[in-house]
C-alpha cells in the first residue's frame, strides 16, 4: 500500500501552509540559559547560544554554540542571523546594541526600553518613583561627603551604597556604617546609588511572566533567605504571608511588568518591612534564582513560561503542584566530588530533585540546586537543607 506524506497543513487549522519550529537566540551561557534550553526541548524549540567560552554551563548542552563577546555589536549581529527572537540569561548587553538589533528587524525580548531598568539601578529607581511603586528612600550620590549628607537625611548610618550597573549576588553593594566606609564604592568611577537601610523582617520575591500581547501569569510569592549576600534558600509559598500582602506583591509585579513593557520573566525582589509594607529591592528580567523551585514545584516552570513568552505562545499554568516547595542552592566547598554524594542523597530521599550546572566546584560558587516538595514545611525544608549540605560536604551523615 503506498505511503502518503502530508505536504501542507490543512487550511482549517488556521496555520500557514509550512510551519517550522522557531530558533531562540540566547545571549549568555550560564545556568539560566542551560535550564531555559532544557525547558524548550519538549516543545521542539531550537536554541542558538552566544557564550563566552565552550566550558560555560549552557554551552555544554546546546547544540549550536557561537563563542564570542556580547559587548561587540558585529558579533551580536552575526549571532542574530537565523534567530527568530533574542533573549538573555543576564542583563549586561549594552542597550545601544539591542536597539541596533531591533533596527535590523530582530525581535529582542525583553526589549532595551524595558531591560535598561534591570541594567541601571538609577534608571530603575527613577522609573519606579514615576509609577508610584514603593521603594526605600534613595538618590544618586556624588562622593563620600554626599553619601554622608544622604545618611543624615534618612536618620543616619548605616546606609546601603550600590554601583548603578554590574552588581549581582552581593557584588557592587556595600553596607556602610560610617563616612570612612563610604570611600570604596566611588573608586570605580561609576555612579553610586544610596539607599536607606530598611528595617525588614524578611526578603520576598514576586515572579511573573508576561507575553508580547499582554497575557501575564503570577507565581506564588516566595520567601528568599540570604547568606553572605547570596540566595541560600527559597520557600514557596512564603510562610505566614497574609493573603492581602501576597496579593499586593503579585499585583505590584504585574503592574511593573506592564508599565515597563517587560516581555518574558520578571522577578521583583521585595523587602517585607517590620510595619507590614512591601518595598521593591531589585528587578531581574530573566529567569531568576527565586523561581528555580518552579522546575519541580509548579505546573509550568519559570523557564518554560519564559520560552513561551518570548515566542508569544499562550502561557502555562503557574500554580504549585504541592503545598510546599523548597529550593536550596548548592554552593561549592572543599568537597569537589559531588557525584559520589548522589548515592546517599537519592537513597535517603527518592523524591529529591537535583539540578547541577556543569560548573567546576569552587568555594562559594553556585554549582547547582535541589528542590523538595510535600505537605509538611518543616520536613520539606529539612530534606532540602540536608541534600544541599551533603552535596557540598558540610553534612557527612
Amino acid at each position: 500500500m503506498p505511503r502518503h506524506r502530508r505536504t501542507s497543513v490543512p487550511r482549517w487549522c488556521g496555520y500557514p501552509k509550512r510551519v517550522t519550529f522557531p530558533v531562540v537566540g540566547m545571549v549568555g551561557g550560564g545556568q539560566l540559559a542551560r535550564m531555559t534550553h532544557e525547558a524548550g526541548i519538549p516543545l521542539g524549540i531550537k536554541f542558538k547560544l552566544l557564550s563566552d567560552t565552550p566550558q560555560d554551563s549552557a554551552a555544554q548542552v546546546v547544540s549550536e554554540v557561537v563563542i564570542g563577546d556580547y559587548r561587540n555589536l558585529d558579533t551580536l549581529r552575526d549571532f542574530a542571523r537565523g534567530c527568530d527572537v533574542i533573549t538573555f540569561d543576564h542583563e549586561h548587553v549594552p542597550t545601544e546594541h539591542l536597539r541596533a538589533l531591533e533596527a535590523d528587524g530582530i525581535p529582542v525580548r525583553p526589549g532595551p526600553d524595558a531591560l535598561v531598568h534591570a541594567q541601571d539601578k538609577g534608571v530603575m529607581r527613577a522609573r519606579l518613583d514615576a509609577i508610584g511603586a514603593p521603594s526605600p528612600r534613595h538618590r544618586i550620590v556624588a562622593d563620600p561627603a554626599d553619601a554622608e549628607a544622604f545618611a543624615a537625611g534618612v536618620g543616619g548610618f548605616p546606609i546601603i551604597l550600590k554601583t548603578v550597573r554590574g552588581g549581582y549576588d552581593g557584588k557592587g553593594v556595600w553596607f556602610v556604617r560610617s563616612p570612612e566606609d563610604a570611600r570604596d564604592p566611588f573608586l570605580a568611577g561609576v555612579p553610586v546609588l544610596a539607599e536607606e537601610k530598611v528595617d525588614f523582617t524578611r526578603e520576598l520575591a514576586a515572579n511573573i511572566v508576561r507575553s508580547p500581547h499582554g497575557q501575564a501569569v503570577a507565581y506564588p510569592v516566595v520567601e528568599s533567605r540570604q547568606v553572605d549576600g547570596v540566595c541560600d534558600t527559597v520557600i514557596a509559598p512564603a510562610p505566614d504571608l497574609s493573603e492581602e500582602l501576597s496579593g499586593q506583591a503579585q499585583e505590584l509585579a504585574l503592574r511593573i511588568a506592564r508599565e515597563l513593557g517587560v516581555v518574558g520573566h520578571l522577578a521583583v525582589e521585595l523587602f517585607e518591612t517590620a510595619d507590614g509594607r512591601i518595598l521593591v529591592n531589585e528587578l531581574a528580567m530573566r529567569p531568576h534564582n527565586s523561581g528555580h523551585w518552579t522546575q519541580d514545584g509548579a505546573i509550568t516552570s519559570q523557564f518554560a513560561n519564559h520560552v513561551r513568552a518570548v515566542l508569544d505562545l499562550p502561557l502555562g499554568d503557574p500554580r504549585p503542584r504541592a503545598p510546599w516547595t523548597v529550593m536550596c542552592n548548592v554552593l561549592g566547598g572543599d568537597y569537589p566530588d559531588m557525584y559520589s554524594a548522589y548515592l546517599h542523597c537519592m537513597a535517603r530521599d527518592p523524591q529529591l530533585k537535583i539540578h547541577m550546572y556543569g560548573k567546576d566546584v569552587k568555594p562559594g560558587r553556585k554549582v547547582g540546586h535541589v528542590n523538595t516538595y510535600g505537605d509538611d514545611l518543616d520536613e520539606v525544608l529539612e530534606r532540602a537543607r540536608h541534600a544541599a549540605g551533603y552535596l557540598r560536604g558540610t553534612i557527612t551523615e
